[in-house]
């Protein structure tokens, strides 16, 4: 496994700078909603910009304007610098949502070398689905996605897991095909978009707080968020929606907690 120092973090932060630039600018041009979360939001609000040891750029979109944003980036992405993955056009992708990924670059994950597809620095493009608003109904649909995930996961948990047993039920896994999960994935996308619900989710995600689901609300009320003096789109509300994720998230997290994802390769711009 590679450990990123500071300024290689730093060169990887910058690269995914570019591809949040990237959506923005679409966004704007085609009218598309979108918002900066997670903990991109939360290094806007607390650092000005990326978490210092941050090395991954989240954005999200409701349903209707991830779709919109998907068909968007056939005709207005720079191709020549990024590509847009989805298990839709990108084979053997196995996450439910979108990546953009810089062209020219290597960022490969421990575990996830066998992945047959491009692997370069990226940012995460997440849908946002609708979920029961009764608490029990949520709590099931929450099961449901947990199995869709980790059917999914199997790909990689068979050789990441390191528990001896669960990577055995993993390689049974591996074995329901692809096509089958992502079919019912898409009836899951049809059924959790038939009514407009108080709280969302993404499906193929997991939820913090045991709440399975956060409020709609956040996301159709953004407001101009300033991050490495670049302005974006991100959730207006975003003290309630920080704490609801964080806790008290103006706190910074003990330095054992302070980690990035394992890297066996990468490889940034010339």
């Amino acid at each position: 496994m590679i450990q990123l120092d500071d300024r290689t973090l730093r060169q990887v932060q910058l690269i995914q700078l570019e591809m949040l630039t990237e959506v923005d600018r679409i966004c704007r041009k085609c009218g598309i909603k979108y918002n900066i979360i997670a903990g991109t939001l939360l290094g806007a609000v607390r650092h000005g910009g990326y978490i210092p040891w941050d090395d991954d750029a989240d954005v999200a979109l409701l349903r209707p304007e991830y779709e919109k944003f998907r068909k968007a980036c056939r005709t207005e992405l720079d191709k020549t610098r990024f590509v847009f993955q989805d298990h839709r056009n990108t084979k053997g992708y196995r996450w439910g949502y979108g990546k953009i990924r810089r062209k020219d670059t290597l960022f490969l994950r421990e575990h996830q070398e066998h992945m047959p597809y491009m692997q370069g620095i990226f940012i995460d493009v997440f849908p946002l689905d609708g979920v029961p608003d009764n608490y029990m109904l949520r709590s099931m649909k929450n099961f449901e996605c947990f199995c869709i995930r980790k059917l999914l996961w199997a790909r990689v948990g068979k050789y990441a897991e390191k528990n001896l047993l669960k990577r055995k039920i993993y390689r049974l896994l591996d074995k329901v095909p692809e096509k089958m999960i992502f079919s019912y994935y898409h009836m899951m996308i049809r059924r959790a978009n038939g009514r407009r619900t108080r709280m969302v989710r993404i499906l193929t995600f997991p939820t913090p707080n045991n709440e399975y689901g956060y409020y709609r609300c956040w996301y159709e009320n953004s407001a101009d968020t300033v991050f490495e003096g670049k302005v974006f789109k991100g959730i207006k509300d975003y003290d309630s929606y920080l704490s609801f994720k964080f806790g008290s998230y103006m706190e910074l997290p003990p330095i054992e907690k302070r980690k990035v994802h394992p890297v066996s390769r990468i490889k940034l711009l010339e």
